[in-house]
């Protein structure tokens, strides 16, 4: 939620629509996925003003992590899905992309690639509908999907041509309409489903999955950690540091920005 002090300034609660809904169905919806370790900062520092400062504009913002900042005398902090940059007074506050020019990095991004990396690796893989490639893996991708949107279709629907170019494709589950709705139903249905990988491809064809006994189900874990990792729209597409490759990519267009991000990496 990129917007999220737009979100606290008009008084909405950004928890609230993540709040779980009576009567959805037999599935025990799992625990959130752990949150990092809390920070703790002596009183005064600039950490803990920046802190103070977020806390005043949304007492239940999760944060998940204040350090330095790219610039000097600011905080960085990265807070449901965003990154902000608080002054070290605590006194000032901006949001919105840094960029270093000379590197042509966006820092905003970097913070929270790592952030993401971090709430990626308390998932369980095993949770996660996974389409593999039969031969070798050049490249693994967290895709964050809908059953209804239609560019998540889109993406499905090559999901061959993907592993044949050697990409692995772990899905996580985003009912974009919350987790009160039809849509979450839908999703809950197929990650209950004993062949979740069939289910998931009727699911985005328009075929009803019904849905059958099952003890738990991990669909609003993922759901908040998407909320948590700044998902704005599915589907959302990650590498395995966390960086955000876009929304729908064609099949040849994901490979290439792999391998430039794999080649980056490699050059340090």
């Amino acid at each position: 939620m990129k917007h999220l002090f737009l979100a606290l300034l008009l008084g909405l609660s950004l928890s609230a629509c993540a709040q779980p809904a009576p009567g959805r169905g037999s599935a025990k919806p799992d625990a959130d996925a752990p949150a990092a370790a809390a920070q703790s900062f002596a009183a005064g520092t600039p950490e803990a003003r920046a802190r103070e400062a977020v806390l005043a504009l949304g007492p239940n913002v999760t944060i998940e992590r204040i350090g330095a900042a790219p610039i000097p005398g600011y905080r960085e902090v990265v807070a449901g899905g965003s990154v902000v940059y608080v002054s070290d007074d605590g006194k000032y506050m901006f949001q919105g992309g840094l960029v270093d020019i000379a590197k042509r990095e966006d820092l905003s991004e970097t913070a929270m690639a790592k952030v993401r990396k971090d709430i990626l690796a308390a998932l369980p893989e095993a949770d996660r509908i996974v389409f593999a490639p039969k031969g070798v893996t050049r490249h693994t991708v967290v895709v964050l999907t809908d059953v209804e949107c239609g560019y998540c279709r889109k993406f499905h629907s090559d999901i061959a041509l993907y592993n044949a170019l050697g990409i692995r494709v772990e899905y996580l589950a985003f009912p974009r309409g919350g987790l009160a709705s039809d849509d979450y139903r839908r999703m809950v249905a197929v990650w209950c489903a004993p062949n979740r990988q069939k289910a998931l491809t009727d699911a985005k064809n328009g075929v009803p999955v019904q849905q059958g006994a099952c003890p738990r189900t991990p669909v609003d874990m993922q759901y908040r950690a998407g909320l948590r990792m700044g998902l704005e729209g599915t589907p959302m597409i990650l590498n395995e540091d966390g960086r955000m490759l876009g929304g729908y990519l064609p099949p040849e267009r994901l490979l290439q920005r792999l391998d430039a991000l794999a080649e980056a990496r490699k050059a340090g």
